[in-house]
């Protein structure tokens, strides 16, 4: 199985080194010197790993074959991706893998079926939920504890507690402040 590890970000000065946003908690591991990754876009990889360094608090990479500032921009947004056990599971139990949460579906606690899981976008800041709904449409569900709340991998579920306005329609919003204003005016 693969699963993305990391980001390559901007080039870091004129020997070929990257910044990455990494996205696996075990960087020391996944992302080492010798480490060969695949790619995305594939034609860009696969890729090994020369030199690793942190440099304020981001992780710097160097890459086999890439010695100057032009072929590390090359490389800009393209995702590293590791080859893992498919029985590996991660170390902390409230984390998961991609692959795990695709397709979940996704209800209130109340039971109310929201959309199913059809992709994981993952931002500097956190990660989202892309969830398609029955009717087609796509709502954005921040993967926060406190919306969040239960990931059951059994009943290939994921509860959530939305604040209003996250999954509610523009209609029924508008609806909503529309009835409110005619009962403030009458």
């Amino acid at each position: 199985m693969q699963l993305v590890v990391a980001r390559i970000g901007r080039a870091h000065g004129i020997k070929g080194e990257v910044t990455v946003e990494v996205r696996t908690d075990e960087p020391e591991l996944r992302l080492g010197p010798g480490a060969v990754l695949a790619t995305d876009p594939a034609a860009t990889g696969p890729l090994t790993i020369e030199t690793g360094r942190v440099h304020s608090g981001r992780l710097l990479l160097r890459f086999a074959g890439v010695r100057d500032r032009t072929g590390a921009e090359a490389l800009r947004n393209t995702l590293l991706i590791a080859d893992v056990d498919p029985e590996e599971q991660p170390e902390d139990a409230d984390e998961y893998y991609d692959h795990q949460l695709m397709d979940l579906d996704v209800v209130l606690a109340d039971g109310t079926e929201i959309g199913r899981i059809t992709e994981i976008s993952h931002l500097a800041s956190q990660d989202l939920f892309i969830v398609e709904r029955e009717d087609g449409s796509e709502v954005m569900i921040p993967f926060v504890e406190e919306i969040v709340t239960e990931i059951d991998l059994e009943k290939q579920r994921a509860v959530i507690t939305p604040p209003p306005g996250l999954i509610d329609d523009r209609a029924e919003i508008a609806s909503a402040r529309d009835s409110e204003a005619a009962e403030d005016e009458a």
